[in-house]
């Protein structure tokens, strides 16, 4: 019998030959990552061993995301607590605010993960990386500590789903709208401790960005990780960043998967994922008309260079309908720079947005954005549950960048149609 993508890399760190589903092994770590509201605990946990230096100052990496630039006192002190273990320990990839950014969005623009490894950060998007194949998962601070202090961490070895995608997309459909079917179809829980591993002819025509986008929220399908194939535009993104070598692996033809979830993506349009689940999709058409409060363009999820990039394509040459309040944030500080240098900053302050640099914020409840009682956003993060972004009351549309620009535009919830009409309309002279 053969194996999967997660029992292949799970293999390889662990010395043994093959794993299997349910094996409880100890692997070999090639990163350990924190974030601003995951450390701390982490480093005060870490004390406690009662070991002075971490594994390899190079293989642990803090970044401050949340809260930053500090909202409040216990903000400041989180990072505070961060940055003084950062420099204790010489950690080489510590990034303040203004110089990093997401984490989710920084470890790969900056080739800090590779295809072939296994990666375990304090948070619960890590498993981000898995677009380039990279094993990533979020885990707990306690763990985090341990897995600082040794460089290994304990793991199950997760069954797989594999996940197969067909067709030729239509207009308008992303990898958004992908992982909001997929999630719909399978539920919040549907993947719980599995790995999703992606296959399929409609996939080869993806972005990388839109893979990171599809693997970023496998976690709101319960999923220990997503795996992708490694192909021509996996290389071409992780060649000039990673100066490590790396390993990576195709699936054996008899692996064993749990389940097989096929879907046809050719008549497909555009989703929304309506409160108060990530799973209560449909076509965004359904949803068409629905008034808004704010609408918010960034996050871990969408808030790549091309996500700006086809934001500012709609939103140029319109301005933000007098009842919304948008909030546009690109994922790092370099994607905010080059966003700036396309121009694409200026479209969105003309247009009336608010623009920030690289930070959670409002995908959280956080700060630049939070929702009170009962108001309505679109945004292109990746989670709507109660609370999620602000008052528990308070309802978000999940969906991809043009629509959410669109939804700017509008004040509502934007019809395929509305869309298309926006596209063709030409800035003003």
């Amino acid at each position: 019998m053969g194996h999967t993508l997660a029992e292949k890399i799970i293999a390889a760190h662990c010395d043994r030959d093959e794993v299997w589903p349910g094996d409880f092994v100890d692997v070999n770590l090639d990163l350990v990552m924190a974030n601003d509201v995951t450390a701390p605990l982490a480093v005060r946990e870490f004390r406690k061993l009662g070991v002075s230096h971490v594994y390899d100052r190079d293989k642990v990496v803090l970044v401050g995301s949340h809260f930053v630039p500090a909202k409040d006192i216990a903000a400041a002190q989180n990072m505070k607590e961060m940055r003084e273990f950062a420099r204790e320990q010489q950690i080489t990839h510590f990034f303040e605010p203004g110089k990093g950014g997401i984490e989710h969005a920084l470890l790969p623009q900056e080739g800090i993960v590779a295809p072939g490894e296994i990666v375990l950060g304090a948070d619960s998007h890590t498993n981000t990386y898995g677009a380039i194949q990279c094993l990533a998962s979020g885990f707990g601070s306690t763990d985090c500590a341990i897995a600082m202090a040794t460089g290994k961490t304990w793991m199950k070895v997760p069954a797989s789903i594999k996940v197969v995608f067909t067709g030729k997309r239509r207009p308008w459909v992303t990898g958004k709208d992908f992982i909001l079917r997929l999630i719909g179809e399978i539920g919040v829980e549907g993947a719980n401790y599995q790995s999703l591993e992606f296959h399929g002819e409609a996939l080869h025509d993806l972005t990388i960005f839109e893979r990171f986008t599809m693997v970023n929220m496998t976690t709101e399908a319960q999923a220990k990780c997503g795996l992708y194939f490694v192909d021509d535009k996996t290389l071409e993104y992780v060649t000039p960043r990673v100066k490590r070598p790396f390993v990576y692996y195709e699936p054996d033809p008899d692996a064993e998967y749990v389940r097989v979830v096929e879907i046809d993506v050719s008549d497909m349009e555009p989703q929304v994922a309506m409160p108060f689940l990530p799973s209560n999709t449909s076509a965004i058409r359904d949803a068409a008309g629905t008034e808004l409060d704010q609408v918010f363009i960034g996050s871990c999820t969408n808030g790549w260079l091309p996500d700006i990039r086809i934001a500012a394509s709609i939103m140029r040459g319109h301005t933000v309908h007098p009842n919304i309040r948008c909030v546009v944030i690109p994922a790092t500080q370099q994607i905010f720079v080059d966003a700036l240098k396309e121009g694409l900053i200026e479209v969105f302050a003309e247009a009336g947005a608010a623009v920030a640099a690289g930070t959670c914020g409002p995908c959280l409840g956080g700060s630049l954005g939070v929702l009170a009682p009962g108001e309505k956003a679109a945004s292109t993060s990746n989670r709507n549950f109660p609370g999620r972004m602000g008052h528990k009351t308070a309802g978000v549309y999940l969906m991809s960048p043009a629509m959410a620009a669109a939804a700017a535009i509008l004040g509502h919830v934007p019809h395929p149609d509305e869309v298309d009409d926006l596209a063709r309309e030409k800035a003003p002279a």
